[in-house]
């Protein structure tokens, strides 16, 4: 049964070790080249005061990899539980070939445990290298730029977890739908439909996050910055009363400067600030009047410390969707597959 499981997948298996190869190939050529630039330039960037000219640079180095690895990360699993979950059952269903396995004394367990447990192995081997692969080339870019959770999804311990989900998904969509194209298409809409609902409204809360209160607001509308790496989930300005009156640090739309004054919208106008004379600095005017109505940004965000607990548990949450998954497989195909 091993060795029938092997041939259906051989296919894509090559494939799989031939892109990843690739890759690596690309990323051991160029590497070593981005991590001693890191070192010998960006590193020391501060003692000759030119950071911003050096890192822009830095980070336009070798874009077309960088772009290339990110993408690779992201859509593999989608084509693992399209290309092997959902015909990896879906096609013996659809031909009838399954019959002829369960007819030479292999239970229907032992035949869907062989298939699950090789390819969702090699699943998940392939989404673990090509993470490992994108996570050290990419280290020196990681240090330059926002912070760890800026490239949450393709690095570290999580593509692991979303390929072996992808891979039970598929398998799940063949069982049921047991046609082999309509079962890919089901898998593919699933997976990204389940990625962006636990992206945005779960990841954000796996942890209670951290809320400061800031009296300095930027009046500006340049968006609000937390912590050096940390992930900035939302930023309100609130007035004296504890209001919202503006988002991501927009309050600039809000402010307007009259013949009367300077007045900000849900606030109201500033207590002894006349509009600026000709040549007078408005923007000092208007930081005090954002002083005396006590307007204050409010920050959510997750800290830098914690990315490895949002890992860890993310990686949780999918490896425990792709058990249950095939948990209901293996239930299916013993109770209800004739």
């Amino acid at each position: 049964m091993i060795w029938m499981t092997w041939r259906q997948f051989r296919t894509q298996a090559i494939v799989a070790l031939a892109a990843l190869a690739a890759a690596a190939i690309a990323a051991a050529v160029t590497g070593p080249q981005l991590a001693h630039l890191y070192d010998t330039v960006v590193a020391t960037c501060r003692a000759h005061g030119d950071c911003r000219t050096v890192t822009s640079a830095f980070l336009a180095r070798d874009q077309t990899l960088e772009t290339g690895l990110g993408f690779l990360v992201v859509v593999a699993p989608a084509i693992i539980g399209v290309f092997w979950g959902a015909p990896l059952v879906a096609r013996e269903l659809d031909t009838g070939t399954f019959r002829q396995a369960w007819t030479q004394s292999v239970t229907r367990t032992r035949w869907l445990a062989v298939k699950l447990g090789l390819v969702g192995l090699a699943s998940m081997a392939a989404a673990g290298l090509l993470s490992l692969l994108a996570t050290w080339w990419s280290s020196p870019l990681d240090r330059v730029e926002m912070g760890p959770f800026a490239s949450f999804d393709q690095r570290d311990l999580v593509p692991i977890g979303y390929a072996a989900f992808a891979l039970a998904l598929g398998v799940t969509a063949g069982v049921l739908i047991r046609r082999t194209l309509p079962a890919m298409a089901t898998t593919l809409a699933v997976f990204v439909a389940v990625r962006v609902v636990l992206k945005e409204w779960a990841r954000p809360y796996l942890i209670a996050p951290l809320r400061i209160t800031r009296t300095d607001t930027t009046w500006t509308g340049r968006p609000p910055t937390g912590p050096p790496g940390s992930w900035v989930i939302s930023g309100n300005i609130i007035d004296g009363q504890g209001r919202a009156i503006g988002q991501n640090g927009a309050l600039g739309a809000n402010i307007a400067i009259g013949p009367k004054g300077i007045d900000i919208a849900g606030v109201g106008r500033c207590p002894n600030i006349k509009p600026p004379h000709h040549g007078q600095n408005a923007g000092a005017l208007i930081q005090r009047c954002v002083a005396q109505l006590r307007i204050r940004d409010v920050l959510t965000y997750q800290p830098a410390s914690r990315y490895w607990a949002f890992q860890w548990y993310e990686l949780a949450i999918y490896l425990g969707l792709a058990l249950l998954l095939a948990g209901g497989c293996f239930w299916w195909v013993r109770r209800r597959l004739a």
